[in-house]
């Protein structure tokens, strides 16, 4: 009895060391699309980094936090016009939104310097998102407060929970600096530093960061093509995928056409206002700013620019 009773024990100590591992901040990982061994926590708990839910807006004329220099992502819809301070996602990496009649969420993970507007609407639902505090290859994974979902930023799907394998719908914008933004669109709306939490949005809590070629949390795939945390430009059409850095952009000049995987398309890159995005393109095509780390270690089968094919 006692043998079967030690047994009875073991296996209930193994299943339950099994089962948490399986989980972490709360989120059940059991059926993940990404190995769980190299979903990290970093460091909050879920919801320790607040997303912004109803966000308060400012117009341009009475923003007096932001300098001309200073990072922004801007949206455009349906003839309505959003900028969305870095200074502020550095905070709160999430923003719920509505834009021109649609519901839209703003994504950034300071890590890889990625900033992701997408669809706020999955399977006819609104989904309203928040900061799981977890990471996959350094990248913020998202949670969505109706099934408990995760959701990979760069990925742009969920990895877990009743909503697995769904994708998100990209939305363009723009990352660039706010002069350059309210000069083209002078009734643009701001988020505002009125979030409702105590923060100092005009400390820099990742400036060192960006300054070394160190990582924070590993990723499962590197290369030295490119400077670690060099911004690039990842452009994905059907599956097949291509960087181009800012450092090539900017020997290209304003405009560069190019094709991928059959499909023509323009970028525009302009150098003042360290921003590039798809101009042209005789399709709709996601493409994302963020460091060469970041885009590499998702896409290690990725294509590379270089001025010198030109």
């Amino acid at each position: 009895m006692d043998h079967f009773k030690a047994i009875f024990i073991f296996l209930f100590i193994t299943s339950a060391i099994t089962a948490y591992g399986q989980r972490k901040n709360g989120f059940d990982l059991s059926e993940s699309v990404i190995p769980v061994d190299r979903i990290m926590q970093g460091g909050p708990p879920k919801d320790g980094i607040p997303a912004l839910t109803n966000p308060k807006f400012v117009s341009a004329s009475k923003v007096d936090f932001l300098k001309d220099d200073d990072k922004i992502i801007g949206v455009s819809i349906n003839g309505e016009h959003k900028a969305y301070p870095i200074k502020i996602l550095n905070y709160h990496e999430i923003v719920n939104d509505n834009l021109g009649g649609s519901p839209i969420v703003i994504t950034y993970c300071p890590l890889c310097g990625s900033g992701i507007v997408f669809s706020a609407i999955i399977d006819s639902q609104v989904l309203h998102f928040g900061v799981s505090g977890l990471l996959y290859n350094s990248d913020v994974l998202m949670y969505d407060k109706e099934t408990n979902s995760l959701w990979s930023q760069l990925m742009m799907q969920a990895v877990s929970g009743k909503l697995k394998e769904k994708e998100m719908m990209f939305l363009p914008s723009e990352h660039t600096k706010w002069q350059d933004w309210k000069e083209r669109y002078p009734d643009t709306k701001v988020l505002s530093t009125n979030t409702g939490f105590p923060r100092d949005y005009n400390r820099k809590p990742y400036d060192g960061y960006t300054l070394t070629p160190t990582l924070y949390f590993p990723v499962q795939h590197s290369s030295d093509a490119i400077p670690v945390k060099k911004q690039v430009l990842g452009v994905e059409v059907d599956g097949k995928f291509k960087a181009y850095s800012f450092t090539d952009l900017t020997k290209a000049g304003t405009s560069l056409l190019d094709s991928l995987n059959g499909v023509k398309y323009t970028i525009g890159f302009d150098s003042s206002n360290r921003s590039a995005k798809i101009i042209k393109s005789s399709k709709p095509i996601k493409y994302v700013t963020s460091y060469w780390f970041a885009w590499y270690t998702f896409h290690p089968d990725t294509e590379v620019y270089s001025s010198k094919q030109k």
